[in-house]
């Protein structure tokens, strides 16, 4: 049997957004799973849109997601040269062609065919010219481009992996220009020949190029090549059903990176955006994935980007992570956070994960341990309580805390905590509560028992003296 060969084809003009990277994902999942090869190709021959920076965005966004490609990396311009080669091979064929038309012919024509309710396409006004008039072109050195000759009679057929049975009439598609006039290929061109001279087997990508597959099969037929299969993805919409925008969260993937957002977590999601194996099971590993990927299981209707069920998978796989893992990532992402520096880091990612959305909110979740918090005194005391008493529970854990053994665990300050309420016959409300704020300077935080671990003995004493002297 052929061996399985996709690729990942995007043109340097930004960086990747998500439903760009879905594609790359899904070719990738495709060819491990039938132990193939995933190529990455850089369609570069539009000249005018190219962003050279873009490239090491694409490769930056394949690492991250752990989608290793084979070979060499492709540039389509270093290709120029082999295009034009079979393009001149289509013209001595006579199935293709030079057009002459200007550009003010060309937009007065497709003014004409909006006005007239027609679908825009070219006349083919240039497809029968007669040898004395492309003699007078050629004569008068005329700028042209390179057509080919589609098919005027009869269907494309294909069998889409996933849409099934296609067929489109030929007659709906104009002659597809291959060759501009600078000399560039188009992308017609340019992907069927580096598709066949790489050996791809399987195209995988959006189903906005449904309509350009005819012209794909007629070069394929034209060149005498066997076509590969094609696999045209549905798009992703945002929540309210609208095609997926920035409004809805289509940044550039590296974007999520710098958010905090965990590639496991990332590949996971994404690869769930149109797919799925028939089980109920949401959390594969990229292993997971590969084993289980079938290219016919991507369904025909648009997946759903939902950034409120990224945010919970993401949760999910920072609290998988252990305490050094956790550390490391946190590491590479905050290298210039003093936050990381802090001797009891490593407590604090034990106290704080659970409450994580992305690595990036631990910046924001834990101010209260670099600095004195700042509070109203009234936040001191329980709903339940009184100031009597809050200065109560107060004092009893001041003097119990500097006597007494110091904890060395979350359990054993817990413990601590319910013997100062119990010896003073207070109620937790009265010692717990107080105590929380007084660490935290917050309503809701890690319970005070994690507080107490987290901060040490010290700090903790320095803090409960502040909210004493508060309440006086």
């Amino acid at each position: 049997m052929t061996k399985v060969v996709t690729r990942y084809a995007p043109s340097p003009t930004g960086n990747p957004h998500v439903g760009n990277i879905r594609t790359a994902i899904f070719a990738y999942l495709w060819a491990r799973h039938n132990n193939g090869k995933f190529l990455l190709r850089i369609e570069d021959t539009d000249r005018e849109r190219l962003v050279p920076e873009s490239v090491k965005s694409i490769e930056e966004s394949l690492h991250w997601l752990g989608l290793e490609y084979d070979d060499e990396k492709i540039f389509q311009s270093e290709r120029k040269e082999i295009h034009l080669k079979f393009a001149e091979q289509l013209l001595k064929e006579g199935k293709a062609y030079k057009c002459y038309c200007s550009k003010e012919r060309l937009d007065q024509l497709r003014q004409s065919q909006v006005e007239q309710k027609m679908s825009p396409g070219y006349d083919g006004r240039c497809r029968e010219l007669s040898e004395e008039d492309i003699a007078k072109h050629e004569q008068n050195n005329d700028p042209y481009v390179i057509r080919f000759k589609m098919p005027k009679q009869g269907k494309a057929v294909w069998q889409d992996n996933i849409r099934d049975k296609m067929e489109i009439d030929f007659s709906v598609s104009d002659d597809p220009i291959i060759i501009k006039s600078d000399g560039w290929p188009t992308y017609h061109l340019a992907s069927v020949v580096d598709d066949h001279e790489s050996g791809v087997t399987d195209v995988i990508r959006g189903e906005e190029w449904i309509s350009s597959t005819p012209k794909h099969l007629a070069l394929y037929e034209a060149f005498g090549w066997e076509a590969p299969m094609f696999s045209h993805m549905p798009h992703i919409n945002g929540p309210d059903g609208s095609k997926l925008s920035k409004r809805h969260g289509d940044t550039a993937i590296l974007d999520y990176r710098d958010k905090g957002y965990l590639p496991d977590a990332m590949l996971n999601f994404l690869a769930l955006l149109g797919w799925n194996d028939g089980t109920e099971n949401e959390y594969f590993s990229k292993e997971d994935l590969i084993k289980a990927f079938n290219i016919k299981r991507i369904g025909k209707s648009p997946s759903v980007f939902d950034i409120k069920k990224l945010d919970w998978m993401n949760g999910h796989y920072i609290r998988d992570l252990s305490t050094e893992e956790l550390n490391n990532r946190m590491m590479s992402m905050l290298p210039n956070d003093g936050i990381v520096a802090l001797p009891n880091f490593d407590r604090i990612l034990e106290v704080e994960k659970s409450r994580l959305t992305t690595l990036g909110d631990i910046t924001n979740e834990t101010d209260h341990y670099v600095n004195l918090p700042k509070y109203s005194p009234s936040l001191l005391i329980f709903k339940k309580s009184t100031k009597d008493l809050t200065l109560k529970g107060l004092e009893a854990a001041l003097l119990y805390i500097d006597v007494e053994k110091w904890p060395d665990s979350v359990d054993e300050a817990n413990e601590m905590l319910t013997g100062v309420a119990a010896k003073n016959k207070l109620t937790n409300g009265d010692v717990f509560w107080p105590v929380r704020v007084a660490l935290s300077g917050r309503e809701k935080s890690p319970s005070p028992a994690e507080l107490l671990w987290v901060l040490g003995k010290e700090e903790s004493l320095k803090r409960l003296q502040k909210a004493t002297d508060l309440l006086k």
